[in-house]
């Protein structure tokens, strides 16, 4: 496993040093030698690369988010334990860290993403899923599949930029009970605690998102494999209708990425029945929490978190009557 990481300082340091130096003795730069444009600055490590048995993987952050308190998480009266499992566990008491990770695959000459972020956002910390695979290497054009999970902004519309398909090569799978659900004519928020207010801005989003996206769009039903039996989707609905979660296998090697089956390192994992307001069906997606995590824990299947701590690999551990979210260690080099 190996990290990529920016150009060295030392150049950096170097070529500062000139354009200074010049600038200090008024000798003016001609247009073939003025420095290019800063690069932007991330407030969080961004690109982690490692393996999946043959097949090259990236672990890419697209930011980082806190809610503040712990409002947005349910039941109202589970609060007191919930602050007191932060507060025994060192964890800081001022709100609720929201990591953003996107997985990268390399499986032949496929170049999979699943998920791409919040896209283009008026904020320095989200939105950097371009910069970092650029760091990895890969381009927009390389992009040969995008797998969604769910229609939330921070997986759909990394999609998209400048109003075209972010990704122009690449194929776009979701399952059709996620395309049906945002599309019907009075979308069912009915069991959801998220703010009803951001309802009608967000269908609006997710459908003109889609709609950029038609010519590309491939509907696949639950269960489907792709790349020889090296992705399989599969159903996992409850944080929404058709909410999908990603298996990708190669040799005796695996991975579940379960996306937003848990929005927090500890509290879903400690209580599978404490939930997030942006659920839309909270019952059935504990439901769905508790079936994988405890497949995933009799198994000791190795994982990956769209919010845990980036980069987001590691373990469900039983412990208890809940779980525990123990992060694999960072490895680099072979």
């Amino acid at each position: 496993m190996e990290s990529n990481s920016a150009p060295g300082f030392g150049r950096r340091s170097f070529l500062s040093g000139i354009f200074a130096a010049a600038a200090a003795s008024g000798v003016a730069l001609g247009e073939d030698t003025k420095p290019a444009p800063a690069p932007k600055i991330h407030a969080n490590a961004l690109v982690y690369q490692f393996k999946i048995g043959e097949f090259d993987a990236w672990s890419i952050s697209d930011g980082h988010m806190l809610f503040r308190g712990i409002d947005l998480m349910w039941p109202p009266e589970a609060h007191p334990e919930m602050t007191d499992w932060l507060a025994g566990h060192g964890e800081r008491m001022d709100g609720i860290p929201l990591y953003v990770n996107i997985l990268v695959v390399r499986i032949g000459k496929e170049i999979v993403l699943f998920d791409a972020g919040f896209g283009e956002r008026d904020s320095a910390n989200i939105g950097w899923l371009q910069d970092g695979l650029r760091q990895a290497g890969i381009t927009p054009e390389q992009v040969t599949a995008g797998f969604l999970s769910h229609s939330h902004a921070d997986h759909l519309a990394g999609f998209v930029m400048g109003g075209k398909p972010a990704f122009p090569n690449a194929a776009f799978y979701y399952l059709p009970e996620e395309y049906d659900f945002w599309h019907a004519a009075e979308p069912d928020f009915s069991k959801t605690k998220r703010n009803r207010a951001e309802l009608p801005g967000m269908i609006k989003e997710v459908r003109n998102q889609f709609e950029i996206l038609k010519g590309v769009s491939q509907p696949v039903k639950a269960g489907s494999q792709f790349f020889n039996g090296a992705v399989t989707i599969e159903a996992a609905p409850g944080h929404t209708a058709g909410h999908a979660i990603f298996r990708i296998k190669s040799g005796n090697e695996s991975l579940l990425h379960f996306v937003d089956l848990s929005h927090h390192h500890g509290f879903m994992f400690h209580n599978p029945n404490w939930f997030i307001a942006f659920d839309h069906d909270p019952m059935l997606g504990i439901e769905t929490r508790k079936r994988v995590f405890a497949q995933a824990a009799a198994e000791r299947t190795r994982c990956y978190g769209f919010h845990v701590p980036w980069p987001g690999i590691g373990h469900v551990l039983p412990v208890g009557e809940g779980y525990l979210w123990h992060p694999e260690r960072w490895s680099w080099g072979s």
